[in-house]
């Protein structure tokens, strides 16, 4: 559950590591576990270079194998909650420079992304 000014809770560990694919590239880094949504954006943009008015979407594999977009504070919280729980080697993040046409449907090249 988030703390009243929006941050994760610390879940017994200070950092998460994420390693971020994009453009074929696995960039890795340790993101604070009290990184916030919009934070998490601004540090992936300078990791792959984006720039600032650059639309980006940001999906996560999860315990089941499944990509889940994260948009939001609580996505985030999730993810990190599901993250913490299993301690997999990393946060699989995948990043793509678009948005999806319609909700609920993949970004311009994400369907031969996970393979």
């Amino acid at each position: 559950m988030p703390s009243s000014d929006g941050y994760i809770m610390n879940r017994g560990s200070d950092f998460v590591k994420v390693k971020a694919h994009y453009s074929g590239d696995m960039l890795i880094t340790d993101l604070a576990s009290t990184v916030t949504y919009t934070g998490l954006c601004e540090e992936v943009r300078v990791m792959c270079s984006l720039t600032w008015g650059q639309p980006i979407t940001l999906k996560w594999i999860d315990d089941e194998g499944d990509p889940c977009t994260i948009s939001s504070q609580m996505e985030l919280e999730e993810a990190f909650r599901i993250y913490s729980r299993s301690r997999t080697s990393g946060l699989h993040l995948h990043v793509f420079p678009s948005i999806p046409a319609k909700p609920g449907m993949p970004c311009p090249g994400e369907d031969s992304e996970y393979r």
